[in-house]
């Protein structure tokens, strides 16, 4: 049977044509990936950000309840068994207390007098292309490279 209707044109695509628009639409394609994966880790390291002033201010809380400063991310978690305590103090995400989130480690360390955070990408220039440091001081500092930030690196603006 002839593919040809009444007016004589045949009906559907060449094969050719098929290949012209798959070659568009692989080009276009390859143009806004990276630009999509360069927003995404903007997006990751402002959602991060955002994770180390949640951290301060569970910080400020835990120092309120507890008369210290939390020195690890589990004791602001909740509590691993029974109720809120030093040990788990319920006033961060379970996710964030792990320590990873968002494409990030976050670290923190401290005393009972003071703390600091780091975060840092996982997969530097992958999940992220900035490192973070911050301390009780709430100013958050950031490293463009892969060497963690510390207090002298520039602050985020």
């Amino acid at each position: 049977m002839n593919q040809r209707t009444a007016s004589g044109r045949r009906r559907g695509f060449t094969l050719i044509e098929l290949l012209i628009v798959i070659a568009i639409i692989m080009t276009i394609i390859m143009i806004a990936l990276p630009m999509a994966k360069s927003v995404l880790m903007h997006a990751r390291e402002v959602a991060v950000i955002k994770q180390i002033q949640t951290l301060h201010t569970a910080e400020m809380q835990y120092q309120s309840q507890f008369g210290r400063y939390a020195t690890k991310l589990e004791e602001l978690g909740p509590p691993a068994s029974g109720s809120e305590g030093p040990g788990g103090a319920n006033l961060i995400p379970g996710e964030l207390a792990k320590g990873v989130k968002n494409g990030y480690q976050f670290i923190l360390q401290g005393n009972a007098n003071s703390y600091t955070i780091n975060a840092n990408p996982v997969a530097f220039n992958s999940t992220g292309r900035r490192t973070f440091f911050s301390d009780m001081s709430n100013v958050i500092h950031e490293n463009w490279g892969a060497e963690p930030a510390t207090a002298n690196s520039p602050e985020v603006k």
